[in-house]
């Protein structure tokens, strides 16, 4: 029987769509090292029996992690943007070396395409299988590698610069990006605006009449001359009355919403439900995967012609919330959508099932009930209201009000914030008609400056310019926010922070194509045009890499430009933190920052050294790495998590071939010293590939031992005197032995014994005394491991390897 293996992107998706295709009788398990689940079933595929077999990735395939048993036929259930499509290669790339060869003519590859979880959408996707599309993939490729060589070289560049010289800037990370940069820069252009605002004094002339009373609007609106102003006044009081020129009604229309796409979504999420945009996209992908909506990643605003209308508002005619509205609707006969725009991707969100507040959790819920309410909104009648303006003249002065009065609410019964306002009803009268003038006076007022940027007003501004897809919209702006360049203030303003304000002024004297969003916007219709192909990958890669390699070399020989705007800003480094350890090289004390990023700083030799983050740093029992003389300093993450020693200078310059930047004396390989790894290392842990359980020397008396790389944390020897790894191996598993003097209250042994040398893994004595934890918080590690020492048990697959044209893009301009 021939195979079909079947791939959609995320472990819930996979399961719902096995439960859908199989009719609910799949088996499922786990995958191989507790991958992501398989789920299988029989079937007919291409007029044969087969067995399906449906898993998943988890975002971006890096390696087949899994000895390949061959199957027949591919099917992709990736998302159905060009994201996933991108994902559908990389999972091609894993899988065709692996495949069973068929004929030469039979197709082996297919691509799925849908936009919800629905048994319909689903079976139809699967009657209708494609291939996936090479140039929107190819597009994907382009934009990663130009945003990560491109950002990477000038964050890189200015990360190093900047910290290096200022303490204060609060910030672990100077980044730029061709996104993110642009986005970063409407925030600071408004905020320039703000300051540079003068406020300018005006006048109006405020009139009332004895009717109800009436305030009228003066048509001329305002004047800037306190004079003339007052010359207006003096001219109008010479009447008192005020004569009705002319009555006009007029029914006007407010139009119903066109159909739902993402940046609308991500608008009104801010706007009104007070949402963040990466926030909403999540909860957006939770109710997708859920089947609660359909695909909440499109440009589309109009509704394909063949899309259930009918079938999709049946659903909700028993809310409690709405299903009146509905039930109305269906009996007296949808109205037809506006006509809105169709970009070729995904039809508009809409609600896929009805759901309850119950289901769905607080903002779950929130985001459905808006996402139903506007599609109920589309398919709802227009509002109607009645304006009604009356024209009048006191003396040579024209003045007018206005009022409007509710014929049909329509859409605005279900989206009442769409509502209009209600007002007080004007009075009844007729063309000659007089009303005695109350008051007439000259009100002086002054002109405002804007508001900071909503995230709304923002979303709008990068989709107008091109800056971003409705997918990455929100990760650009969280990234600005994340990187202390902008703070979400009250209404959801977007509020820059000093060291954002100096970046973009820098980058506006040294190169404004850096931060204006045209130059962005010219690299995403190139893009767009890969994936129409109407453009050659090659050619658009390497034209938008030349330029940005001359801005690049041009941005660091004119770095003093942007420099002299930090230096008004931001302390130097030399005048920052407090005295720690002594440096290695010139015996004086450095100083210890802890702002972001937290570092030390000799002022003497100039020279800053980097630390890990995220925990606690003091000196080490005034002792010294043998390489350097620099005094170690120990981390910790507090009393539940890790700890280890390091040197400064061994932190930032790896002393061994085999080291990288950022590993501490748990990770160095030095043959002798008492810190290392080489001197402490016990085993290969428990459950990464790669780490190693290095013993805590400074734990007693709750002993314990951690891996170099992950968040383990083993706990044993609680109140022994003294832990101690042997040079000794064990034989079955060839971890170092311990050597562990006990406490003569608490020990374990036979009276009389104190003293007991065994294998944590292996040794009945010790095995009772070991305790497997997670540390509090994580890090970043390395990669070296104790020499020739095993693990014991526990042990995994093969490490994963990232492809080729992954790595490649590690490369930078410089």
């Amino acid at each position: 029987m021939r195979t079909v293996l079947m791939v959609a992107e995320k472990p819930s998706l996979a399961q719902s769509i096995a439960k859908i295709l199989s009719k609910g009788s799949c088996s499922s398990r786990k995958g191989l090292n507790g991958a992501c689940s398989v789920h299988e079933y029989a079937g007919s595929f291409q007029g044969q029996s087969v067995r399906f077999k449906m898993t998943s990735v988890c975002g971006h395939v890096m390696s087949l992690d899994f000895i390949g048993e061959g199957c027949d036929y591919v099917v992709l259930w990736l998302d159905c943007d060009k994201e996933g499509e991108n994902i559908c290669f990389e999972v091609l790339d894993a899988v065709q070396p692996v495949m069973n060869k068929g004929g030469v003519r039979e197709q082996s590859v297919f691509r799925a395409k849908f936009s919800s979880i629905t048994d319909t959408d689903i079976w139809n996707a699967m009657n209708r299988l494609g291939e996936p599309n090479r140039n929107e993939a190819l597009s994907v490729d382009a934009r990663q590698e130009l945003d990560l060589r491109i950002g990477c070289a000038f964050t890189r560049f200015q990360t190093k610069y900047f910290q290096g010289k200022y303490g204060n800037l609060d910030s672990s990370l100077i980044s730029f990006g061709p996104c993110q940069t642009p986005t970063l820069g409407f925030c600071v252009e408004r905020h320039d605006k703000i300051q540079s605002f003068k406020p300018e004094t005006y006048w109006v002339i405020q009139a009332k009449v004895s009717s109800h009373p009436l305030v009228l609007d003066w048509n001329r609106v305002r004047v800037f001359d306190r004079d003339v102003g007052q010359m207006f006044v003096n001219v109008a009081k010479t009447s008192r009355e005020a004569l009705v020129e002319s009555v006009s009604k007029k029914e006007k229309t407010k139009q119903r919403p066109q159909a739902l796409n993402t940046v609308e979504m991500l608008r009104v999420a801010s706007s009104a439900l007070g949402m963040g945009p990466q926030h909403t996209m999540q909860i957006a992908e939770r109710l997708y995967t859920q089947g609660y909506i359909s695909y909440p990643r499109t440009e589309t605003t109009h509704y394909p012609e063949n899309f259930d209308l009918k079938g999709a508002l049946k659903q909700q005619a028993n809310s409690p919330m709405w299903g009146e509205e509905v039930k109305a609707l269906l009996s007296s006969g949808i109205n037809r959508p506006r006509k809105g725009s169709d970009a070729g991707d995904h039809p508009p969100i809409t609600p896929m099932r009805a759901a309850s507040e119950g289901e769905l959790g607080s903002d779950g819920w929130r985001l459905y009930q808006y996402i139903t309410q506007h599609f109920i909104a589309t398919l709802s009648q227009d509002c109607k209201f009645l304006q009604t303006t009356i024209d009048f003249i006191i003396g040579p002065e024209r003045f007018s009000c206005t009022g409007k009065t509710l014929i049909s609410a329509g859409f605005t019964s279900l989206m009442p914030w769409q509502g209009i306002p209600l007002e007080e009803a004007l009075p009844t009268c007729e063309r000659g008609d007089t009303y005695s003038v109350d008051e007439i006076k000259l009100v002086e007022k002054q002109t405002s400056p804007p508001d900071y940027l909503t995230e709304a007003e923002l979303i709008t501004l990068m989709e107008k310019h091109g800056i971003g897809t409705d997918a990455s919209i929100p990760v650009h702006i969280n990234n600005v926010c994340q990187r202390n360049y902008v703070t979400v203030e009250n209404g959801r303003k977007l509020k820059p922070t000093n060291l954002g304000i100096v970046l973009v002024h820098g980058y506006y004297k040294i190169d404004a194509e850096l931060v204006l969003p045209t130059i962005r916007s010219a690299v995403e219709k190139q893009l767009n045009l890969i994936a129409l192909g109407k453009a050659n990958f090659t050619q658009v890669l390497q034209h938008t890499l030349d330029i940005f390699r001359r801005k690049f070399h041009f941005f660091v020989d004119s770095i003093t430009g942007m420099d002299e705007l930090m230096e008004v800003s931001f302390s130097p480094i030399a005048a920052s933190g407090k005295p720690l350890s002594r440096c290695g090289k010139c015996h004086r004390f450095m100083k210890y920052i802890q702002t972001k990023p937290s570092r030390l700083h000799c002022s003497h030799c100039d020279e800053t050294y980097s630390l890990p983050q995220n925990g606690a740093i003091k000196l080490y029992k005034e002792l010294r790495c043998p390489l350097d003389d620099f005094e170690l300093l120990l981390w910790t993450s507090g009393a539940r998590g890790k700890s280890f020693p390091l040197c400064p200078y061994c932190f930032s310059n790896p002393p061994f071939r085999d080291m990288k930047k950022g590993m501490g004396c748990n990770e160095c390989t030095h043959p002798s010293c008492q810190h290392s790894l080489s001197s402490l290392g016990i085993g290969q842990c428990v459950e990464c590939e790669g780490g190693v359980l290095v013993l805590d020397t400074t734990s007693g008396p709750k002993w314990k031992m951690a891996c170099n790389k992950c968040n383990v944390v083993v706990h044993f020897f609680e109140h022994a005197h003294k832990v101690q790894v042997s040079q000794e191996s064990c034989e079955s598993c060839d971890a170092a032995l311990m050597l562990v003097d006990f406490n003569k209250t608490r020990c374990p042994l036979p009276a009389g014994e104190t003293q007991h040398t065994g294998c944590v893994f292996c040794d009945p004595l010790f095995q009772d005394l070991v305790e497997l934890k997670h540390a509090t918080m994580r890090r970043r590690g390395g990669g070296a491991r104790r020499g020739g020492r095993g693990r014991g048990r526990g042990r995994r697959g093969n490490p994963r390897k990232p492809k080729d044209k992954m790595a490649a893009l590690a490369a930078y301009f410089v």
